[in-house]
């Protein structure tokens, strides 16, 4: 509980400075993986589970590499801000559960989108115009934190993996 209110605050704190000036401080982001590290490994060891310590670091190498990749393939499309940030939500996601990682990943991309097109709709932006992507990262994580089990596991009923 205690890691994810230090998410939630950081949460809020990143995503307020992306919306004002476009950035996503080191200076707030960097410490936090530090942060991360011991208060998602003190839960493991307290609730005797360590391999949610694997899966979180699985996590943060699979959204760190995804989003690096997609920095240096349209440099102007997204910054290492997000790059730096999309490994912290890796963490985080990890550690809950593939589900959760999954669906908060996707729902980023999912919930700028639709930002996005409303935008273009209402034509206060077009094609070309870029959009701070860090409050959707942080709002598609929690989306995945909050509800990503249960839409992960209605998923997998859905397309009969599961029963």
């Amino acid at each position: 509980m205690v890691a994810f209110l230090y998410f939630a605050a950081i949460s809020i704190v990143l995503a307020l400075i992306d919306l004002d000036v476009q950035r996503l401080p080191n200076s707030i982001v960097l410490p936090s993986y530090a942060a991360a590290s011991i208060l998602l490994g003190t839960a493991a060891i307290l609730v005797g589970d360590p391999g949610t310590l694997v899966r979180s670091a699985i996590g943060f190498a699979a959204l760190w590499m995804a989003y690096f990749a997609m920095a240096t393939a349209y440099p102007g499309g997204m910054g290492f801000g997000d790059v730096k940030l999309a490994g912290l939500i890796g963490l985080f996601l990890g550690y809950l559960g593939w589900g959760e990682l999954v669906i908060g990943s996707f729902a980023a991309f999912l919930l700028g989108g639709l930002y996005a097109l409303g935008l273009v709709v209402t034509r206060r932006a077009n094609r070309k115009s870029g959009i701070p992507f860090g409050p959707w990262m942080l709002a598609g994580a929690w989306v995945g934190i909050l509800w990503g089990y249960r839409l992960w596991d209605g998923y997998l009923t859905l397309i009969g993996f599961t029963q």
